[in-house]
This record gives structure tokens, sequence and C-alpha cells, in this order.
């Protein structure tokens, strides 16, 4: 038995911990180790395996046609690898993956986890439910990549990341991190936020970052 532990994972939700415990020893086929800073799949390499991350965080990242490389997001264990482009007919990694500590993967084979969701119908909904939220992501992404200015793309970033009953959230991101993020220059990130705090915008503590003026936030997009 595989000593994971997999219920976090929006791929098992309502499935009692046995039953997940079963499907690791009758579906993995490998298990891999990789150390801090490896690349774990390279954006155009074909996707045979789900990969699952149970120990870890990656970051992804995609090469655009200018050759400048703009930051996707960070996947926290436990979570699969691009499991919506599984079964596409052009069924390779859109992003490269990389490890920013060490991680651990199992690797499902194609074949034996489309057997498996065939014959249950929680784990079939679980992951069509999982792709469909990822396409809500990625059009929110699309969204802020078309914004052309920094201080919209970051009061974009700022209004999804907090809410009207919450308005302090943590950065995961340092500002190197964020710069590559939004796909522009840490200084001017820098610039941008100096300048939102200082007409009392928003508040940074650290990586806490507090929302004063939501509306001032919804009027810059």
């Amino acid at each position: 038995m595989l000593d994971y532990d997999i219920s976090s994972c929006p791929l098992f939700a309502e499935i009692d911990q046995k039953e997940q415990q079963a499907f690791l020893t009758r579906l993995v086929s490998n298990r891999y180790v990789y150390e801090k800073g490896k690349t774990v799949a390279r954006q155009g390499d074909q996707i045979k395996h789900l990969y699952l991350l149970v120990k870890g965080t990656v970051r992804t990242e995609m090469i655009t046609q200018e050759g400048n490389s703009l930051e996707i997001e960070f996947i926290d264990a436990v979570r699969p690898l691009a499991p919506a482009f599984l079964f596409a007919q052009n069924n390779r990694f859109p992003v490269d993956v990389i490890t920013i500590e060490e991680c651990h993967f199992l690797l499902i084979p194609k074949d034996m986890w489309l057997s498996e969701m065939m014959r249950n119908e929680i784990l079939l909904t679980n992951f069509l439910k999982l792709n469909s939220n990822m396409t809500v992501f990625l059009s929110q992404k699309l969204q802020m990549i078309s914004i052309k200015s920094i201080k919209g793309k970051l009061s974009l970033f700022i209004l999804e990341h907090s809410s009207e009953e919450k308005n302090t959230f943590t950065l995961k991101r340092n500002r190197t991190q964020l710069a590559e993020y939004f796909g522009v220059q840490r200084p001017s990130l820098a610039r941008t936020i100096s300048e939102l705090v200082e007409k009392g915008v928003i508040s940074i503590d650290k990586r806490e970052v507090t929302v004063l003026k939501r509306e001032e936030l919804r009027k810059i997009l």
C-alpha cells in the first residue's frame, strides 16, 4: 500500500479513504520523487499518465512567442497535473512544470484511469468537475493577460483573492514570482504596488494584503 493521504484531492471527493487507498494500490504504475528546482515535464511533452502530485508544490510556466516566461499557477498537493489534456487529441503538457520544493508524484496509466472512471460514477463526476473548474481558472487567467496595464492586472488579482467578507489574504508568491505571473518587470510591479499603498487602496504587511478601498480597485478595471 502506498502511504499517501489523497483525501484532499478533488478527484477523490466523497470517496472513503479505504477505497482511495485501494485505487492507489490497483492503479499506480510508478512513483517519482523530484528535488527542489527540477523540471517534471516540459511544454509539449506527451501525456501518457495521470500525474498525481501527492507531496510538495510545483509552479507551471509557459514560454510565449516572444520567448518570455509567463507563470500560470502554483499547484499544491494533492492535485493532478493537466488533467484536462489527458484525453485531448493533442495530449501534451501545455506548460513547463517545475518543483519549488521536494515533490512526490504517483503515475496512473491513461487507459487504467479511463477504465476506473467508467466503473465509478463519483470518480467520473469529480474528474469532469475538476476540469470544468480549470476552464474557469484559465478564462480568468486569459482576462488578466488581456489587461494591458500593470495596475489593472494587479487590481484584478487582488479582487479575485479577496472578498467583501474577507478583505485580507496571504500572497503565496514573492515579488519576483508575482511579476512573472503577470508577465511584467519586477521594478514596474513594485512601483505599482507602492502607488496603491500610498493612495490607501491597499495595505501590505510582509505577505498579508488587505483591501482598504475595494471600489477603487473596481474603478481601475
